[in-house]
């Protein structure tokens, strides 16, 4: 039946971190001890007034369509939320609410792109936006960046990959799966390349926002060059920093033509996102924000824990970041010294058999010889963890 499969399709790539997870998932069904590090997903619960909301929603018949780009409560407690926490002013027409800020981003690629038109992708990446640009029928342009630059991309990077073709560059701060976050002054840097090229546009990929412990405030870019607001599309949700993954409930804030194409699109594939989610996502943005404050922290403390265990792990080198909740190791050296491993995709392969340990390798994210690995879970899990690593690296140096 491969033959009825589309072309476009079978180039797409299944997502990595999605993979590992059903695989760990597998194995722990079939009695494995296995710890998973692979998933993006807190592992706290979604907070309580949050869950009250949703269920009110359901005993008052909240149940039937809504508007297709978002109900008028939501939309405005996402008005009230980019004054609050990002200084930045949008009418109702240019807010987009849908299926998860995956799905607002997917909106947005199929609004915009045509094909051909270039698409400025830093690596390390998240996993699916090089698939999404090419389902859009665009090509994806990779910057390659490094840990001496912090994983990000500089403004001179930036300005050597745009060409005539270029429509659109993808910001993600903080950054999956780096946990780097761009400086006002790199932003500012970039922002002036974006001025010379008034053909191109810019998605700041802000799911992360929330998940942030760096000295310097954080920073949006729209707010800090409101001459191009036009021009920027701020894309995020409330999945990772309200603990509300399963809810699926994201948003683009953008100029109302965008916002128009990208509801006409909307409308014609999954219409409007859950009834019921949509009230819980009121209660995200309108109630109590003190449950940030308290995952954060924890978070902080997962991420010093997790990158001086792997720093004292022969063969591994980590950087330390400063947002979301992934730790990105170089893990080249350990390769190099494994007769049974050539890349990173193996070593994760290893680490799953040897260690009962499931991590993402960083090929997908492209960045070869690194793994990512999730500290959204416990201490205790992660203590585990991490010895049952420096144990099977220390038994194959032996």
């Amino acid at each position: 039946m491969n033959d009825f499969i589309a072309d476009l399709v079978k180039q797409v790539k299944p997502s990595a971190t999605i993979a590992v997870s059903m695989k760990a998932a597998e194995l722990k069904a079939a009695g494995q001890d296995v710890i998973g590090l692979g998933a993006g997903e807190p592992d706290f619960d979604t907070p309580e007034h949050i869950k009250q909301a949703a269920i009110e929603a359901i005993n008052q018949g909240k149940t039937k369509y809504t508007a297709v780009d978002g109900t008028p409560e939501l939309k405005q407690a996402i008005i009230n939320k980019l004054q609050r926490d990002n200084q930045v002013d949008y009418q109702a027409s240019e807010i987009l609410v849908s299926n998860g800020a995956k799905h607002s981003i997917f909106n947005l690629l199929n609004a915009v792109i045509n094909p051909g038109d270039e698409v400025i992708i830093p690596a390390p990446y998240w996993v699916s936006y090089p698939d999404m640009t090419l389902l859009a029928g665009g090509r994806s342009v990779i910057v390659q960046t490094d840990a001496e630059q912090a994983f990000k991309m500089t403004a001179d990077q930036l300005s050597n990959a745009i060409t005539d073709k270029t429509k659109l560059i993808i910001l993600n701060s903080p950054s999956n799966p780096t946990g780097q976050v761009y400086s006002r002054d790199e932003l500012t840097a970039i922002a002036e390349v974006l001025k010379a090229h008034p053909q191109v546009l810019m998605l700041t990929d802000d799911i992360y926002e929330h998940i942030y412990w760096g000295v310097e405030p954080m920073t949006n870019p729209v707010a800090l060059f409101p001459e191009l607001k036009d021009r920027i599309i701020l894309i995020n949700g409330v999945s990772k920093g309200y603990a509300m993954t399963g809810w699926r409930i994201g948003f683009a804030a953008a100029n109302r033509d965008i916002i128009t194409a990208m509801r006409k699109l909307q409308s014609q594939s999954t219409s409007n996102p859950c009834s019921i989610s949509q009230a819980a996502a009121v209660a995200a943005f309108n109630g109590p924000q003190d449950c940030l404050q308290t995952m954060t922290r924890a978070f902080k403390q997962r991420h010093d824990f997790v990158v001086q265990a792997l720093n004292e792990i022969d063969g591994i080198t980590c950087l330390s970041g400063v947002g979301a909740f992934y730790a990105f190791a170089n893990v080249t050296a350990l390769i190099d010294s494994h007769k049974d491993c050539s890349n990173d995709v193996e070593l994760a392969t290893w680490l799953l058999e040897s260690a009962g340990v499931a991590v993402v390798p960083g090929t997908p994210f492209g960045a070869p010889g690194y793994v990512r690995i999730s500290f959204a879970t416990s201490m205790t899990v992660l203590e585990k963890a991490m010895a049952r690593i420096k144990q099977a690296v220390e038994k194959l140096r032996a």
